[in-house]
């Protein structure tokens, strides 16, 4: 239990950088980002797939399908909700609202299995609750022009729609690790590189159809803007997606969905502290 817990706590500090690195890679966009970030994780996992420890052996076609559909529709789908989240409303409000996350798995969790009994449960998920509408309710608020709030509910909407994608994810990863005679956690974790990469097609394909090539096409990335954008990709391809998928296998493979669900918190809690960084103020 404490492997899974140290676990899921390095998953939530590697992650939180999701809600810093769009605004961190200006003039490059979110979609740009999400093409490199996953272009790099599906590229790693390949290559590491040259090590006979990181094949996908044993895994049947059917678990196979999931792991690259949580990869293509999991990743993808929520990083760029999740981007946008940011764009729209800012430091406080997306990790908040995707910090509903734990109360959501936590309640399935322990709904399918009664892992945890349930007063144990009310008292934290209670009080995460109140941290998200409130935190909700100030911003909307605080806001000075109906521009703004409706740019702050745009991202209120972006930030339930990466809820939703987190929570399927969740629910399926968590109970792909935990059946008898699972994945090891290094090929489940290659097989959603794989097919975080191929989810990475779709992107070029649609950016290019609307009119909108990314701008890895056009801006040189030998200047500061590009070496920026190269090395926050790096680190989101590498760190925040390949050894954060791995440690959150070894916490789903460990801990309970209840117990495990309530760990993503520290996605939040680093999520908050990294934007508050990135905007050189106080939580205030």
């Amino acid at each position: 239990m404490l492997k899974g817990i140290l676990a899921g706590l390095t998953t939530g500090a590697l992650w939180g950088l999701t809600f810093v690195a769009p605004r961190a890679v200006h003039p490059f966009t979110e979609l740009d980002l999400a093409i490199a970030r996953y272009a790099i994780f599906g590229i790693a996992s390949l290559l590491l797939m040259i090590h006979p420890q990181f094949r996908p052996r044993g895994i049947r076609p059917a678990n196979a399908a999931v792991a690259l559909l949580l990869g293509s529709a999991g990743y993808v789908g929520y990083f760029i909700a999740a981007s946008f989240a940011v764009r729209f409303a800012g430091a406080a409000i997306p990790p908040l609202v995707i910090g509903l996350l734990p109360v959501c798995l936590a309640v399935i969790g322990n709904w399918a299995n009664a892992d945890v009994q349930w007063r144990r449960l009310v008292v934290p998920l209670a009080m995460i609750t109140m941290g998200v509408a409130v935190t909700n309710i100030w911003t909307l608020g605080n806001a000075q022009t109906e521009s703004q709030r409706q740019d702050v509910l745009t991202g209120i909407g972006c930030s339930f729609v990466a809820l939703a994608i987190w929570i399927a994810y969740g629910v399926a990863n968590a109970r792909a690790m935990r059946a008898a005679g699972g994945p090891s956690t290094l090929a489940w974790t290659g097989l959603q590189g794989l097919g975080a990469g191929l989810g990475t097609l779709p992107l070029v394909a649609a950016t290019a159809a609307f009119g909108a090539p990314s701008m890895l096409m056009t801006e040189p990335l030998d200047g500061p803007a590009g070496l920026q954008f190269l090395g926050w990709a790096i680190v989101m391809g590498l760190a925040g997606s390949w050894v954060a998928t791995w440690c959150w296998s070894i916490a789903s493979r460990d801990l309970p969905l209840s117990l495990s669900a309530q760990l993503i918190v520290a996605e939040t809690v680093f999520g908050l502290v990294y934007g508050f960084i990135y905007e050189q103020r106080w939580p205030v």
